[in-house]
């Protein structure tokens, strides 16, 4: 490529990104070419870049674009908004549906405001009042005490259970720590037994703290961790039982293998543990596809980006997947897309994956909680 042509594609790209950071409400493609007059061929190329980059995300095909998270973390600033907490609602709770009510609340002079909800399509539902606060004795107030309680120091949400109804209250925090915002879920009780329920919503529900908290510029989520209180626990093992809870969380794999040039490629990958493999499905096009038929030794790595920090590295070879009925397959597909994508499995899904491959691990290890330094003690 000549260095005009490099010069030109940057200013491009970089007009996009301005657009966006002074449209955080999200444009439609035609909005984008009026205000950059990028032609339609090199504006699409563009936006799928700055697609597979994280800056910009869609959520519905041809629908409107809206910034990534790294596009998001670039625009946050030391000043909370609340129009960008209710926008970061909204892009996660839009893209990994609910089947019970959620809710965003924030502190405001009035009280813990709710700021935005998503309704249950149920008919037996909770109901929140939009620009209404919390009552005054909602659990949700203890987030911001001056001494967190230790059990949401330790825990880093709050479940609240009664006759009635069950509710999980989660920070989200700006800077990955301290709290702004809470998101609400709330169920029936009727509906849940108490650990189906944890079972079942608390691990995506995580991941969703997380994932807004990362839209609203924190680089990492570990609600209270630095607070003085906070224990950072020892590396501990995880036992079998320990580890087969772990990987039936929402977390993607990082799969390493080897070039053929001898240099190591890192890719995130969707992963189902059954307790005696790992399935992983490759997206046509993939180039570890190759790689991998070439040398069949890698590595998976799975964790979690906050306490108890418990994670799994597991090493193995892969074992492409040639006669997998054709429902066994869709049905592996369907449970990926519930798990990492809050939806069944959206149209066209079935034909992009180009193979499936096995991985039986050869080891498989897991570990919770930090090193600790010698001399350095980890008690309060």
């Amino acid at each position: 490529m000549n260095q005009e042509f490099d010069t030109s594609t940057i200013q491009r790209a970089l007009a996009i990104i301005e657009l966006f950071l002074g449209n955080p409400d999200g444009l439609t493609p035609q909005e984008i070419q009026d205000a950059t007059s990028i032609s339609r061929s090199t504006l699409f190329n563009l936006l799928k870049t700055l697609k597979e980059l994280g800056c910009l995300e869609q959520n519905e095909a041809r629908g409107r674009y809206f910034p990534g998270v790294r596009l998001a973390a670039w625009n946050a600033s030391g000043t909370f908004s609340f129009q960008a907490v209710i926008n970061a609602f909204q892009q996660e709770s839009n893209a990994h549906p609910c089947s019970e009510t959620l809710a965003l609340a924030a502190p405001a002079p009035q009280g813990l405001l709710i700021l935005d909800q998503k309704e249950s399509p149920q008919r037996i539902r909770a109901v929140y009042i939009v620009g209404e606060p919390l009552l005054p004795d909602s659990a949700a107030h203890a987030l911001f005490a001056p001494q967190p309680a230790e059990d949401l120091i330790e825990n880093g949400y709050l479940f609240i259970e009664n006759p009635e109804y069950f509710e999980l209250i989660l920070p989200l925090c700006q800077n990955g720590i301290k709290p702004n915002a809470v998101l609400l879920f709330h169920a029936p009780a009727y509906r849940w037994q108490k650990q189906e329920l944890l079972d079942t919503w608390l691990p995506g529900l995580r991941a969703m703290a997380a994932r807004i908290s990362h839209r609203m510029g924190a680089f990492f989520y570990s609600p209270f961790q630095f607070s003085e209180n906070q224990r950072i626990q020892p590396t501990s093992a995880l036992t079998i039982d320990q580890t087969n809870q772990f990987l039936q969380g929402p977390w993607a794999a990082r799969l390493a293998c080897v070039r053929p040039d001898g240099h190591p490629h890192v890719i995130p990958v969707w992963q189902e543990w059954d307790g005696t493999a790992f399935y992983i499905p490759a997206w046509s096009g993939s180039q570890w596809i190759e790689y991998v038929r070439q040398n069949d030794q890698v590595s998976l790595t799975i964790d979690e980006p906050w306490t108890p920090l418990r994670r799994v590295v597991v090493r193995g070879k892969t074992i492409p997947v040639s006669n997998m009925p054709q429902q066994e397959r869709d049905n592996l597909l369907k449970r990926l897309a519930l798990r990492y994508l809050g939806q069944n499995t959206p149209t066209g899904l079935q034909h992009q994956v180009e193979t499936i491959f096995i991985i039986h691990p050869d080891s498989i290890r897991g570990w919770s909680g930090l090193p600790i330094p010698r001399g350095v003690s980890h008690a309060h």
